[in-house]
């Protein structure tokens, strides 16, 4: 759309409420990174990296991140994972404490 002066409108006349804005937010997503060094004398003391990413839980997937499917506090498919883990674990040090209480009563 044109103006009559010729220029291009920098916006299209329907205002885009919220709901549109965040659709399109996930639908593509976004990515912010930035980086924080504290110097002195030139010598780096600090660096902070920050990275922020916005995107649906199907397009952060195409992007290969699905850290949240690890994580026992986020998933509990990954909870039980663990708990089987460490359920194993705790089995097989009752094994061998019994099976060194066996042999010293022998």
């Amino acid at each position: 759309m044109t103006m009559p002066s010729g220029l291009p409108r920098p916006y299209d006349e329907q205002p885009a409420n919220l709901a549109d804005i965040l659709e399109r937010v996930l639908d593509k997503g976004v990515v912010i990174a930035g980086d924080i060094r504290i110097n002195l004398l030139d010598i780096e003391l600090l660096t902070i990296k920050l990275r922020l990413v916005v995107a649906s839980v199907e397009r952060a997937k195409e992007m290969g991140i699905d850290w949240w499917e690890q994580d026992p506090a986020l998933s509990s498919k990954a909870r039980r994972g663990e708990l089987g883990r460490e359920n194993e674990e705790l089995r097989r040090r009752i094994s061998e404490l019994e099976a060194s209480a066996e042999a010293r009563q022998q």
